[in-house]
């Protein structure tokens, strides 16, 4: 199964990072899709000062680790409905695990480096896929069937995001999902640490410096 995004602001350069997934419109039909968490567990990486990926999807139940490799300390958080967690400060050359145990959208940073962020979805179903640069979206064996399409790009509201969901007819000869037309995300606020509040500037000392 394909599809394409199109944006409805033609002076977008990329259309990465449209994540689209499939749940069955009949619930007496979940069972037939529910993924299975991944062999091994898919890593979001603390590298310097930045999470790479950027943007993890992933089926729901999946274990997902967070390796510290910058040479100093990193403190991972979400406060956000997919998963909330606080795993505290730790070191470099050290490992954290979440797992991920029922869907939603999971903004994820860090309490001492504000620059640093990340998105974790876990999604209820085995079909989903990321656009890519060029905006082609690829989903492989795709059964018949009817099903819930979402959509999501990071910045888009939640309403909006949910006025683009619309069930959809999978058929043995369907091919493509069409083009996939919405607005660009706009830009997330400034996010709070973990206490809800301001980020304060990191001191010489402090766990954010490179370790000696």
């Amino acid at each position: 199964m394909t599809a394409r995004v199109s944006w409805a602001d033609k002076q977008q350069s990329s259309a990465a990072g449209v994540v689209v997934w499939l749940a069955p419109a009949d619930p007496a039909a979940s069972a037939t899709v529910a993924p299975a968490p991944p062999a091994q567990p898919p890593r979001l990486v603390q590298r310097n000062k930045t999470f790479v990926p950027h943007l993890l999807v992933v089926p729901v139940g999946s274990l997902v680790e967070f390796p510290n490799d910058d040479p100093f300390f990193h403190n991972v958080f979400s406060l956000f409905e997919g998963k909330r967690f606080d795993l505290g400060l730790y070191e470099a050359g050290t490992s954290r695990q979440v797992r991920f145990s029922k869907p939603g959208v999971s903004y994820i940073f860090c309490n001492i480096h504000p620059e640093m962020s990340a998105v974790v979805i876990a999604v209820p179903t085995s079909y989903y896929a990321t656009s890519d640069a060029q905006g082609q979206i690829v989903m492989p064996g795709v059964s018949a069937g009817r099903y819930l399409m979402h959509l999501w790009h990071e910045g888009a509201s939640p309403e909006y995001l949910e006025s683009l969901t619309r069930e959809i007819t999978v058929t043995e000869n369907s091919s493509t999902l069409g083009i996939l037309r919405i607005k660009p995300a706009g830009v997330l606020p400034p996010h709070k640490n973990k206490y809800g509040r301001d980020y304060e500037p990191p001191t010489p000392s402090g766990p954010g410096y490179e370790q000696q």
